[in-house]
């Protein structure tokens, strides 16, 4: 292009263009005019070579000339994957009368965009093998953030873990015992090609105000399943601030000044922004990196002390390694009454069952490869899985009468699981909130985060908390409502109150399977007719009988009634009262909700289909029913298969017709209508169940699945009636599960 421009010497007649353009199929890159303009008027240069030909001693000298041009200063785009930037890139720079070239700026907002992108362009050509950088805790983020915190491939800031010198980057800088600087370094393995046309596309650095905030979100260029190992996870600004007044709240407004704070998970140290004393507050973290960011931020400001910031392995390095100040306060039983232990711990497990059903392997192991685990697991159990337990345990044990204050969920408070760390770990609750999870980064579930506060040196049973209920940012000033947890151990679930009705003589007409018995479980618990091994394996299945089909379908109905929200995720079901037993009208509702609910995935494929709700006649079947059970049993007209009374006088087989509520008689009508509908089909299944019906209308796609809607419009109508029916019948018996004490408010 620069030869046939020569040879025509067209810049004699017009005025040059902002830039040079190249393009092929996938990609197209354009170089400002002005960077070879000077190409243009060298002396005794012979113009009238063919620009094709790239043999000639003409276009050789031209190369030669420009290659370096070329590669340090072309702006590539991809059509595909570069599509907005590309298109933003024309927009700003391709107007008539603007001069100079207007770059991607970077900001707070797009960082995380533009190191994605950088991942699949850059990182590549860094000669770092990352799998064995990433099993010594080197990350791929430090040297984007030491390329974006940089001007002319300099890193501005220099107490970063890596910095960029022109052509190579240095890391883990340290100084030895003769006062001489070591680090290690690596380059590039193209020349640095790359690196370079990447950030021609971007104004480096961004404006100073935006680097705290970057350099401070360093937890955002974490690998997930690292962050989750270790801790680094940032606590919203918002979080922060309102568990630091409640902190003041429970210590006093001066706590600042008359108590001492540790945060032994600090990450980059986010979660002590905001407190004014920095000579009674140490900050430790597992990561050298995250210390040098840490120590970066007080070169600008944050208010901490450099002595007071170390790295330091909670769950593993001895106390002996902790700075002498720090120590003092540990080992004095006087001091250590006023030391505040301030968290927000890592979350990882190292798997359950679910886990280990499903693939067959343990999640990694994050949280058995520790000395707390190994020390404590004799004693607590299934609880040392978790991370946030362990420091729990180890703050518990080697410093018992702090204030501990931690961000966490509460299923230590009352998850079966933690009954054994609940026996070891005993306190005095003093105040706390909770918050949505998904509040916080990367954070999608639906529960809640707490924030509670712990006086260790106050041995009390836990058994229930009340903590307040935050659903509103910003943070509402009126006076928020509490939510109560309750220790399961004081308690009887509902686990127990099934196993009354459990009946092995009866005829079988299907399982239920049973998980766990809080309330993020709620999506197991469905009936089915062939149970997976997997469950079997894990004793997660009763069998239904015609002996106690009520006890099942109250369970299923209690299961899913209520509904699922962050606030009551981690609610246990529990034993109910015995007032049950006279709600007759509650118990004929639990059975039509389980007979058109979608968890009943009971199916005529595998077995003879005991679940029809109506008769042949009702529904102008085309055959008779291989089982009438069911309209039978609603009628009353059934006696019990075995000779023994299964349940008390209330539960036994009902006598006379069941009498059923408005709402349970709407969704029988609209049901009806539903099947009424299938039987009109030309290769209808007479013993089709309701889980049937939807498979045939709806199909699967091509993973097995069940899609979502049928191209049956009145199919569409029809199940979208009898769904509405479903949820006006769910609360009402919603109402009653609390009332008969399934679940507590």
């Amino acid at each position: 292009m620069i030869l046939t421009i020569g040879k025509a010497r067209t810049f004699d007649k017009v005025l040059p263009p902002p830039f040079f353009g190249a393009f092929d199929a996938e990609k197209i890159a354009f170089l400002p005019y002005n960077a070879i303009q000077e190409v243009f008027y060298q002396n005794d240069f012979n113009w009238n070579v063919a620009p094709s030909n790239h043999e000639t001693k003409e276009f050789k000298q031209v190369y030669d000339k420009v290659k370096t041009t070329i590669e340090n200063e072309t702006l590539l785009f991809y059509y595909q994957k570069d599509d907005s930037e590309l298109r933003e890139f024309i927009k700003t720079n391709f107007v008539v009368g603007k001069f100079g070239l207007t770059k991607t700026r970077i900001d707070k907002n797009n960082f995380i965009t533009i190191y994605n992108k950088w991942l699949a362009a850059v990182k590549p050509t860094i000669a770092v093998n990352w799998e064995v950088a990433r099993s010594v805790g080197i990350i791929d983020g430090d040297f984007f953030l030491a390329d974006l915190l940089a001007a002319d491939n300099e890193t501005l800031r220099e107490k970063l873990y890596v910095v960029l010198r022109k052509n190579h980057y240095e890391l883990d800088r340290t100084v030895n015992e003769i006062g001489l600087f070591n680090s290690s370094k690596t380059s590039f393995t193209d020349k640095q090609v790359a690196h370079t046309q990447f950030w021609n596309r971007y104004e480096r650095p961004p404006q100073e105000q935006y680097w705290e905030y970057i350099i401070n979100r360093r937890d955002l260029l974490v690998p997930q399943d690292v962050r989750e190992r270790k801790g680094s996870f940032f606590t919203p600004q918002i979080w922060v601030e309102l568990s630091q007044e409640y902190l003041a709240k429970v210590l006093g407004e001066d706590w600042q000044d008359e108590y001492y704070i540790w945060d032994c998970a600090a990450g980059t140290g986010n979660l002590l922004a905001g407190l004014t004393n920095k000579y009674n507050i140490w900050a430790s973290t597992l990561d050298r990196q995250d210390v040098d960011v840490m120590k970066d931020r007080i070169q600008n400001g944050t208010n901490l002390l450099e002595s007071h910031v170390f790295q330091f392995d909670f769950l593993n390095d001895d106390f002996k390694k902790l700075p002498k100040s720090l120590q003092e306060i540990i080992n004095s039983p006087e001091k250590r009454k006023k030391l505040v232990v301030y968290i927000n711990p890592p979350y990882a497990e190292h798997g359950n069952r679910t886990t280990i059903g499903a693939t067959g392997k343990h999640k990694s192991k994050v949280a058995t490869t520790s000395k707390v685990y190994d020390s404590f697991n004799p004693i607590v159990g299934t609880a040392t899985r978790e991370l946030f337990a362990q420091f729990f345990l180890r703050v518990y044990k080697e410093m018992p009468d702090v204030r501990l204050a931690s961000f966490c969920t509460v299923k230590f408070v009352n998850s079966q699981n933690f009954s054994k760390f609940r026996q070891y770990f005993k306190a005095k609750y003093e105040k706390g909130f909770m918050c949505k999870a998904n509040s916080f980064d990367n954070v999608k579930g639906q529960f809640p985060i707490s924030f509670l506060i712990w006086d260790l040196s106050a041995k009390n049973e836990i058994v229930k908390i009340d903590v307040d209920m935050i659903e509103e940012t910003p943070v509402s000033k009126t006076k928020p409502l509490q939510k109560s947890f309750y220790a399961m151990e004081k308690i009887n679930s509902i686990s127990n109150w099934l196993r009354k009705f459990y009946d092995k003589k009866g005829e079988k007409i299907g399982y239920i399977i049973l998980p766990g018995v809080d309330m993020q479980q709620q999506g197991g618990v469905y009936f089915t007719s062939e149970p997976t091994e997997s469950d079997i394996k894990q004793h997660k299945t009763a069998l239904i009988t015609k002996n106690n089909v009520i006890p099942m379908a109250i369970y299923l109905a209690v299961r899913h009634a209520v509904k699922h929200t962050w606030l009551n995720n981690q609610d246990q079901f529990l034993y109910p009262h015995d007032a049950w037993q006279q709600d007759v009208e509650f118990q004929n509702n639990c059975l039509a909700f389980s007979l058109f609910y979608g968890k009943n995935m009971i199916s005529a494929a595998h077995t003879i289909n005991h679940w029809l709700p109506f008769t042949e006649y009702e529904i102008n079947a085309k055959e008779k029913f291989a089982s009438n059970f069911m309209s039978q049993f609603m009628a009353g007209k059934l006696k019990y298969d075995n000779k023994e009374a299964l349940f008390e006088a209330t539960m036994s087989l009902p006598q006379a017709p069941l009498i059923f509520s408005d709402e349970a008689q709407t969704v029988f009508a609209t049901g009806k209508l539903l099947w009424i509908y299938y039987h009109k089909q030309p290769n209808c299944n007479s013993n089709a169940s309701f889980y049937d019906i939807k498979v045939y209308f709806q199909g699967r796609n091509a993973a097995g699945k069940m899609n979502n809607k049928s191209t049956d419009e009145t199919y569409n109508e029809l199940i979208g009636n009898l769904r509405e029916a479903l949820q006006v019948l769910g609360e009402k018996i919603a109402e009653k599960v609390y009332e008969h004490g399934f679940l507590k408010r």
